[in-house]
């Protein structure tokens, strides 16, 4: 019997017999079942593969806040965040008031300090993700509703936020 710390039998066997592992005991190298070998990475190294859509959005989002941060210094308090669709009542606001200019669905909301918590401004993932056709669209998108909501939160015209604003 086997002490547990006794060697590991050798792959030739107890015998010293060849077995199906090959005359110097080691398998034989095979590059794989139809002869092709290893592939390649699925994509270069410095792309992200786990990205998600989500995750894509939140950078998104960052990338407008850090421009125009860049442009008004006074947004470095300023907390953005994504969130998913908008919830009738959510931010103490009354269910009626998210969706007053006539049913629509908000793109993103301005939250004004209250307290100890900073302003927040608030981009809706879906709506945005739903009225833009691919990620250029969506990246531009999200810039303006971005610019709206600090003009709103700055008290001015959107133009004078972001002098590319409304522009292809």
């Amino acid at each position: 019997m086997d002490s547990p710390d006794s060697p590991a039998p050798s792959p030739a066997g107890p015998s010293g017999s060849n077995g199906p592992h090959g005359p110097n005991g080691r398998r034989p190298r095979h590059r794989d079942r139809h002869g092709r070998g290893m592939r390649g990475p699925i994509a270069p190294p410095q792309v992200p593969l786990s990205v998600s859509r989500a995750e894509a959005f939140v950078d998104l989002v960052q990338d407008s806040a850090e421009r125009l941060e860049r442009r008004w210094p006074q947004l470095a308090s300023v907390d953005f965040a994504v969130r998913e669709v908008p919830v009738p009542g959510e931010d103490g606001e009354p269910d009626e008031a998210l969706f007053l200019d006539g049913g629509s669905v908000p793109l993103g909301r301005y939250v004004a300090a209250h307290g100890d918590e900073p302003d927040r401004i608030v981009i809706y993932r879906r709506p945005v993700e739903i009225r833009s056709k691919n990620r250029d669209d969506r990246a531009l998108l999200v810039h303006e509703v971005v610019v709206e909501q600090v003009a709103e939160l700055l008290g001015l015209a959107p133009e004078s936020v972001d002098p590319r604003y409304g522009q292809d």
